[in-house]
């Protein structure tokens, strides 16, 4: 019997991803942290990679099949534990964003949206290991890219209100 895949950890809509490869067209390669709050209220930000220093703890949650290097997505190891049991999807909707984020002059912003793992998932899961940002400069790397998917997002709950 053959073992089914663990889920990716974060997607990408398919506005959100077309809005990022014109960001890296603009800025060279790009990354996402998924803030955890204060300023920025709980937005995925969007830097030129490198930009933001992502800590030892940080634990990757995927690298987004998006140009030709994919985008790496970070999150702090603690809303990583709050958030572990959830795929993040990256959307983007009209409105003003962080300040510090790419997209903040386009006059859009990108938010994250969650899909609850199933129990199937969440063991898949299990037996993958996190990669923290300290792994990730030794050079670990996941195996497969988190895919762009459709607009429609079955069962994801509303993004948050800031």
């Amino acid at each position: 019997m053959r073992a089914t895949a663990a889920p990716a950890g974060v997607v990408i809509t398919e506005a959100a991803a077309e809005l990022l490869v014109r960001l890296q067209q603009r800025h060279g390669p790009v990354m996402f942290h998924q803030s955890g709050g204060c300023c920025d209220g709980s937005s995925p930000m969007c830097y030129p990679r490198g930009d933001f220093l992502v800590g030892d703890r940080d634990v990757l949650l995927g690298v987004l099949d998006v140009g030709a290097d994919g985008v790496a997505v970070w999150i702090s190891g603690p809303q990583y534990a709050a958030w572990k049991h959830t795929q993040l999807v990256i959307d983007v909707v009209p409105g003003r964003g962080g300040g510090f984020s790419l997209e903040a002059p386009e006059g859009v912003r990108f938010l994250s949206r969650g899909r609850v793992f199933t129990d199937e998932e969440k063991a898949q899961l299990g037996a993958v290991p996190v990669i923290t940002g300290a792994a990730y400069e030794r050079g670990e790397r996941p195996s497969a890219r988190g895919p762009v998917i459709d607009e429609a997002v079955p069962e994801t709950c509303p993004p948050r209100s800031p």
